[in-house]
């Protein structure tokens, strides 16, 4: 164990574009973050491409790099990565698949011609989503296709002896109406059908009606892949790190990566979620035998998706107040020495609420070597600085000083 202690905050999605209605600034700009406001005088500002050429831009490859794996060598799906968090038994023949329980429109037409409205049911909570999932289990599970509850709308299907299709994200397609995206295999286009009618008159989607909450209405499918092989990350950099989020997708990867998986009571991926408790789990982590904490925040990412740009602002705050504001002043109180890097993983920019592939900024803070800079933490002032690390899975080592 060294001495240095290293953490990662990661604002999924936090990147963006200027909204006029913020005057023209990103919300990363026009959040009000003083904590960030303060580091950047002292922290190297640059910019950042996580995601390869090709690829697609999702949370998966993007965290891929920003925890140092090529995505063009490890990713085998994104399924997979959240299967291996929830503790299910893949076999080297299976095919794991994403099951979001979304909200289609419920319109008196036929399935294909619903739109979907919210692909996250409202930010539902896990505990109602496992009622209705178990609903859906008991008419569709059998030897080929097993359900397994995740966290708040995200859910996993393996697929026994199936095959890696191309399958649409919904959200990229809210607001749309879903005919052209749904699958092409029959069965998995027959299960989302049967899902559909199982739970649109359920018990529970009727009462969330009444509450005016979005109905938890439809599997859909999503992100096939195979089993994942990661290499250990603690062989590959040195250093023993834990993962705190509240996404199956990051504890996925942490698990695959032999890193310690917080559990953190109330983290919920939304913008409500138990940050205080994230920070702690930081800090238990590192003040013990852990040299690295990876404290990852779903919320600017899903109020991207929901394309609120309020919401999505007040997330960015929390970030700063609620995580990064503790979290260094905890360290600096207890004299640890420590490096930080913040950044998003990729942009969600609330104009097409979904992800792109566009660079983004980062701020690496060490508490032992302050810089005198004058940029303040956003895409635009990130990119004066010149600096832009071409391979994100290279920044790592920048964190790391294995390059300096």
């Amino acid at each position: 164990m060294s001495d240095k202690k290293y953490i990662v905050v990661l604002g999924d999605g936090m990147a963006d574009e200027p909204i006029e209605a913020l005057g023209g600034k990103t919300p990363l700009e026009y959040a009000d973050t003083p904590t960030l406001d303060k580091l950047s005088k002292l922290s190297e500002i640059g910019m950042v491409h996580t995601i390869p050429e090709g690829m697609s831009p999702g949370s998966d490859t993007a965290n891929l790099s920003v925890l140092g794996y090529n995505p063009k060598v490890y990713y085998s799906g994104r399924s997979p990565l959240e299967a291996l968090s929830i503790g299910v038994p893949m076999k080297d023949s299976d095919i794991a698949l994403r099951c979001n329980i979304v909200t289609i429109s419920e319109e008196e037409v036929p399935f294909e011609e619903q739109t979907i409205i919210d692909h996250s049911s409202g930010e539902i909570s896990t505990e109602d989503c496992a009622v209705l999932l178990e609903a859906v289990k008991k008419e569709l599970q059998d030897e080929t296709y097993q359900f397994y509850v995740g966290t708040s709308y995200r859910h996993c299907l393996i697929w026994d002896k199936g095959e890696v299709i191309k399958l649409v994200q919904p959200h990229d397609v809210l607001g749309q109406v879903i005919g052209q995206h749904l699958p092409t295999d029959e069965h998995l286009l027959f299960m989302m059908k049967k899902s559909y009618e199982i739970l649109k008159n359920h018990p529970l989607n009727i009462e969330r009606k009444k509450q005016g909450l979005n109905p938890a209405n439809c599997c859909w499918f999503w992100g096939a892949g195979t089993k994942p092989a990661l290499s250990s990350f603690e062989e590959k950099n040195g250093k023993k790190g834990m993962m705190v989020s509240a996404v199956d997708l990051l504890k996925g990867i942490a698990v695959g990566a032999g890193m310690g998986v917080a559990k953190v009571e109330g983290a919920n991926g939304g913008l409500h979620t138990n940050y205080e408790g994230k920070v702690q789990a930081a800090l238990d982590a590192l003040q013990s035998d852990y040299d690295f904490a990876y404290i990852h925040v779903e919320a600017p990412d899903e109020m991207g998706h929901q394309g609120s740009v309020e919401k999505k602002v007040k997330a960015i705050e929390y970030l700063d107040s609620r995580v990064i504001a503790p979290l260094t002043k905890a360290l600096d109180e207890a004299n640890i020495e420590y490096r930080l890097l913040v950044m998003p993983d990729h942009p969600t920019p609330i104009r097409i609420r979904t992800h792109t592939a566009d660079s983004i900024p980062y701020l690496l803070y060490d508490s032992t070597d302050l810089k005198a800079e004058t940029y303040n933490y956003n895409e635009k002032e990130a990119a004066k600085t010149g600096t832009l690390v071409e391979q994100g899975y290279t920044l790592i080592d920048k964190l790391f000083e294995k390059n300096v």
